[in-house]
């Protein structure tokens, strides 16, 4: 009895909070997709045992967490579909912002098949997330290492050989401002050794997202699947071309849909 009196206190209280202080509704939100996120991506473990570093493991998860972002007031606007050709295999360029591109992933696992991710190794003693995400194919690499690029030259042959989908993000870190970061090579070596095509993945800026004043509001989300870039015929003295142009599309994709995402009130501001 005396539990369920602290507990409802207790959730009186976040209600409160979370009604009058946007300081407040950040770390519950955030604390929510965290749980919410560790808990939907690992529950169907048992399944994935069965056929582990299958991709399609990560459907369940993904799908789980799609239903998450809703209750954190996100809504994800797709674009692109007529251009995502799942008979053949691609490396696929994100842009990278915060740790809710979890949501992006879980958008985009369900329309691109055999989806894999290139994440750093520290993710992966993440337990249990870490290990589930090992389980759906998750490829870790320890950055700049000799035993990364062994890694990704063997995810080469995956793209060719098996049609597989590598979703790397080229720049290689997280942030939130207008310009997209220099692209690193690592996904135009693979893609040129894979004899494969670049397809590029616009995701419109966080707008509801401000981790430096502490304000996670609710809002949309433009994910734009752009045309494929061809590779077939490059040399390695061709990447830079390649990679100047790649980002050259993404940056103008980006500035395009995250005008269209701004809130009205600050468009009027």
């Amino acid at each position: 009895m005396a539990f369920n009196v602290v507990l409802g206190c207790v959730m009186a209280l976040i209600f409160i909070l979370f009604n009058i202080s946007s300081i407040a509704r950040y770390y519950i939100k955030f604390t929510l997709f965290v749980i919410l996120s560790l808990i939907f991506a690992t529950a169907p473990l048992p399944l994935m045992l069965l056929k582990p570093f299958d991709p399609r493991n990560a459907l369940i998860p993904a799908a789980l967490l799609r239903l998450t972002s809703r209750m954190l007031g996100i809504r994800w606007i797709v674009r692109g579909l007529e251009n995502v050709d799942n008979s053949r295999g691609v490396v696929v360029l994100l842009n990278h912002q915060t740790s809710l591109d979890l949501y992006v992933l879980a958008v985009l696992w369900p329309l691109m098949d055999r989806c894999t991710v290139v994440s750093k190794r520290s993710l992966q003693y993440c337990v249990p997330f870490g290990t589930a995400a090992w389980l759906w194919g998750t490829v870790y690499i320890d950055r700049g290492a000799q035993s990364a690029k062994k890694a990704l030259n063997k995810q080469a042959e995956a793209v060719r050989d098996h049609k597989r989908k590598l979703l790397l993000f080229p720049e290689g870190t997280r942030h939130s401002g207008d310009k997209l970061l220099p692209f690193r090579k690592g996904a135009f070596h693979v893609a040129s050794s894979a004899n494969a095509p670049i397809q590029p993945v616009v995701v419109s800026k966080y707008h509801f997202l401000d981790s430096k004043r502490r304000r996670f509001g609710s809002g949309e989300v433009i994910i734009t699947i752009l045309p494929t870039i061809e590779t077939d015929g490059l040399s390695k003295d061709d990447l830079p071309v390649l990679m100047d142009k790649a980002q050259r599309i993404m940056q103008e994709e980006f500035t395009k849909t995250s005008n269209e995402t701004i809130p009205i009130r600050v468009k009027a501001d």
